[in-house]
C-alpha cells in the first residue's frame, strides 16, 4: 500500500468529487420535485409518455412504464411503483381496474392488467408542445421536456415526499378549490393562507404548521364516533397511515393494557369503517380520549417544503410556492397569448392574400410565365396595389403559398364567405390584445373556470380544529400493582407475592426515599432495584401537594437536623441526596402529608442518649416552627447530642 501524501489527497479529492456527483444527481434528477410543474423527473416522465401515447382511449400501464423507459433509465419497477402513486392521486391520471386502495393499503394489480389515460384536467394544465423548453432524453434519441408548463400549483394539490442525499422533502397535499382560491387571491394582491387536506379526512389541529417549512407540524386526530353504548365507530383515519396499521395499534394498545376494548373489527369498502367494542362498564369517552393517545388515531406530520429551483434546491413556505406557481401561470398564459396572436396574424395575413389573389384573378398572370422565378414575380406584380392594405410585407414563402392552392378551391371560392372569416380572425386578434393588456384579470378569469370544470366533488376532506394533546397520565388504565420486597431491597409489577403498595400502570413513576437520605424517581418496571428496607416507596405524581417532614442525623456523628419540604422538579433517574450529603448520615424520622392536613404541626419527643451530663433528656419539637422549603435546604439543627429515640408526644402532652 503507497504511503504516498500526494496520492492519498487525489483519493480522498476523488472521493469527494464523486459523492458530491451522486448527491447532485439524486437530488436534481431523482427526488425532490421542480418548482414549476411540481413533478419528479420519474413523474414528468411518465406523464409526458401518457401524452405521446394519447388517443383518448385507455393504455395498458405496462405499455406506458415501456414506453417511457425511452427517458427514465432505472428500470420498469421504479416507474409502474411512481405512475400508481400517480393515479391514486385522482388528479392528472384517469385509470381503470384494480389501482390498490390507499385507506387499507393494498397494492394494485400488475400493470399489465390495469389500464391508464390522461385526464382532461391534465390536458388542458400540463401540456403545451409551444411553450415546452425540451432537452435529449439520456442516450440522445428523444427529446423529453425540461419542466411540463404546468398551469397550476400540482405540487400543493398532490403533494409529495422524498429521501435524497443529506436532504428530504415532504410536501403536504392541500385541497383542490382551495388552491385556485389562493391563486385568484394573490393575483388581486390580497391575503390568504393555506393548511392541508387530506383524502383520507380526519381532523387536522394545523396551529404549528409554520407555512409548511422545517420544524413546523399538525396534528391529524381520526374522526371516532360514538354509535352506542360500547361501541366506537372509526369513519376517517389520520394521513400516512392504513385501517390496517390503525387497527394493528389498537391491539397492541390494548395487549400493553393501555385500553380495554373486547374486539376490533374492519369493514373498509370505498371509506374507512372500523368498530371498537368496549367491555362492559367501560366509559366510551375516555377510551375515545385513550385511543387518541396511545393509538395511530392520532398522528404528529413535520413538513418540509424542498423544491428545485433554477437548477439547485431551496426551501420555501407553501404560500411562496403559490405566489411562484401562480405566476408561472400568468408567464405561461402569456406566452401562449402571444404565439396565439402571432399564428393569428399569420393566418390573418395569408387569408387576406388569398382573397386578393382569388377575387382580382391575379391568378391567370402566371399562364404566360415560363420560370418558376417567373410566376413568382408575376403574382408578385399583381399584389403590388393591394400590398398597403396588409398588415407587413409579403415574402417569397407567401409566393408559394398563393401557388399551391388548389383549383377546386379557387372554383368554389366565396368572397362573402371569406370576409366573414377574416372577419372571425379580427376580432380574435382583438380579444388576444385584450386579454395582453389585462394580463392579471385574463389570468383570474382563467383560474375561475378551471375551478368550476373540475372543483366539483373536491370539498375539503379534513375538518380545521383546535385540540390539546391527550395527557397519556390521565387516560391510561391503572390496571397493574406496584409490589414491594423490603427486606431484598426490589418493587415492581411482577413481585405478585409480596406486600402491594398500590395500583400504577406501565406509564406511572415511582418515588422512593432509602434511611440514608437519597431520593430517586424512576419508571414502573417489572422488577427494580429500591434498597433494603427503603423509608418509602410509591407512584410519584407531579401534581402532588404533599409535605415531608424529616428529621436526620449528619454524618456518624454530626448534628440532629430537621426539615420540611417538598419535592419540586425531577429528573427521571437521577439520585438526590436530602441531607448533606456527609457520610454515613441517616434519617431519624421521615413522614409526609397533603399540604391540607395539620397533622404535619404534631408535637415529636426527642429523647437523648442516657450517660450525657445533661439536666434534661427529653427534648419537644414542633414542626410547625420550621418552614416549608426546598428538597435540597439542609435543615435547622435539633441538637448536637446524640439521640436514642423520638416518638411523637401524646395529646395531652405539655412541655
Amino acid at each position: 500500500m503507497s504511503n504516498d501524501p500526494d496520492q492519498h489527497a487525489s483519493l480522498g479529492s476523488m472521493y469527494s468529487d464523486y459523492f458530491l456527483d451522486y448527491a447532485s444527481y439524486v437530488i436534481l434528477e431523482r427526488a425532490v420535485p421542480h418548482l414549476n410543474d411540481g413533478l419528479k423527473p420519474v413523474q414528468r416522465r411518465i406523464l409526458h409518455s401518457l401524452r405521446e401515447l394519447d388517443d383518448g382511449r385507455y393504455n395498458k400501464v405496462a405499455n406506458v412504464v415501456g414506453n417511457t423507459m425511452k427517458y427514465h433509465p432505472h428500470g420498469d419497477q421504479s416507474i409502474g411503483d411512481a405512475m400508481v402513486q400517480l393515479g391514486q392521486k385522482d388528479l392528472m391520471i384517469d385509470t381503470q381496474g384494480n389501482w390498490g386502495n390507499t385507506l387499507t393499503g393494498d397494492g394494485a394489480a400488475a400493470p399489465r392488467y390495469i389500464e391508464a389515460r390522461l385526464t382532461k384536467f391534465a390536458l388542458e394544465v400540463a401540456f403545451n408542445p409551444k411553450t415546452t423548453q425540451w432537452l435529449p432524453s439520456y442516450d440522445g434519441r428523444n427529446q423529453e421536456p425540461l419542466t411540463l408548463p404546468m398551469k397550476f400549483p400540482l405540487l400543493l394539490a398532490q403533494g409529495v415526499e422524498g429521501i435524497a442525499v443529506g436532504l428530504a422533502c415532504k410536501i403536504l397535499p392541500h385541497n383542490f378549490n382551495e388552491l385556485v382560491t389562493a391563486a385568484i387571491a394573490h393575483l388581486r394582491k390580497e391575503p390568504f393562507e393555506l393548511v392541508p387536506d387530506f383524502p383520507t379526512g380526519g381532523i387536522m389541529d394545523a396551529r404549528e404548521y409554520n407555512d409548511g417549512l422545517r420544524g413546523g407540524k399538525i396534528r391529524v386526530r381520526a374522526r371516532i364516533n360514538i354509535e352506542k353504548k360500547g361501541i366506537l365507530r372509526i369513519t376517517e383515519i389520520p394521513f400516512g397511515t392504513t385501517t390496517g396499521g390503525v387497527m394493528d395499534s389498537v391491539v397492541n394498545a390494548a395487549d400493553k393494557n393501555k385500553i380495554k376494548i373486547q374486539k376490533i373489527e374492519d369493514n373498509t369498502a370505498a371509506h374507512a369503517d372500523i368498530l371498537v367494542y368496549l367491555p362492559a362498564g367501560a366509559d366510551a369517552e375516555n377510551t375515545r380520549d385513550a385511543l387518541y393517545a396511545f393509538t395511530d388515531c392520532e398522528m404528529s406530520i413535520s413538513p418540509n417544503a424542498g423544491v428545485i429551483v433554477g437548477g439547485k434546491p431551496a426551501f420555501l413556505g407553501v404560500t411562496e410556492i403559490l405566489r411562484r406557481t401562480t405566476d408561472f401561470t400568468k408567464k405561461l398564459l402569456k406566452r401562449e397569448l402571444e404565439i396565439r396572436l402571432n399564428e393569428l396574424a399569420d393566418k390573418w395575413h395569408f387569408s387576406s392574400l388569398e382573397k386578393i389573389f382569388i377575387k382580382n384573378r391575379i391568378y391567370r398572370d402566371i399562364e404566360e410565365a415560363e420560370t418558376w422565378e417567373a410566376v413568382l414575380k408575376a403574382i408578385d406584380d399583381g399584389l403590388e396595389p393591394f400590398k398597403k392594405l396588409l398588415r407587413r410585407e409579403v415574402s417569397e414563402e407567401d409566393l408559394v403559398r398563393l401557388t399551391e392552392i388548389r383549383i377546386k378551391r379557387i372554383s368554389k371560392f366565396n368572397s362573402f364567405k371569406a370576409d366573414e372569416e377574416i372577419r372571425a380572425i379580427e376580432d380574435e386578434i382583438a380579444q388576444c390584445e385584450r386579454n395582453l393588456r389585462s394580463l392579471t384579470r385574463y389570468t383570474i378569469r382563467w383560474y375561475e373556470n378551471l375551478g368550476k370544470k373540475y372543483g366539483k366533488d373536491r370539498e375539503r376532506q379534513t375538518e380545521i380544529a383546535t385540540f390539546e394533546k391527550v395527557d397519556r397520565t390521565q387516560v391510561v388504565l391503572a390496571t397493574e400493582t406496584l409490589y414491594l420486597d423490603s427486606k431484598n431491597g426490589f418493587a415492581g409489577t411482577s413481585l405478585k407475592k409480596e406486600e402491594a403498595v398500590e395500583k400504577c400502570s406501565m406509564l406511572d413513576d415511582v418515588i422512593v426515599f432509602s434511611a440514608d437520605g437519597k431520593m430517586k424517581v424512576t419508571k414502573v418496571a417489572d422488577k427494580f432495584f429500591v434498597g433494603q428496607r427503603p423509608l418509602r416507596v410509591a407512584v410519584f405524581r407531579k401534581d402532588e401537594d404533599l409535605i415531608y417532614s424529616m428529621i436526620y442525623r449528619d454524618g456518624r456523628d454530626g448534628n440532629i437536623m430537621a426539615k420540611r419540604f417538598t419535592i419540586g422538579g425531577i429528573t427521571r433517574d437521577k439520585e438526590y441526596d436530602l441531607t448533606k450529603g456527609t457520610k454515613g448520615s441517616r434519617i431519624l424520622y421521615f413522614k409526609w402529608h397533603s399540604s391540607n392536613e395539620e397533622s404535619s404541626a404534631q408535637m415529636l419527643l426527642v429523647y437523648m442518649k442516657s450517660g450525657l451530663r445533661l439536666r434534661n433528656l427529653t427534648r419537644p419539637l414542633h414542626f410547625a416552627e420550621f418552614g416549608i422549603k426546598g428538597r435540597g435546604s439542609q435543615g435547622n439543627i435539633v441538637t448536637k447530642h446524640p439521640v436514642e429515640k423520638i416518638l411523637i408526644a401524646p395529646k395531652d402532652y405539655t412541655p
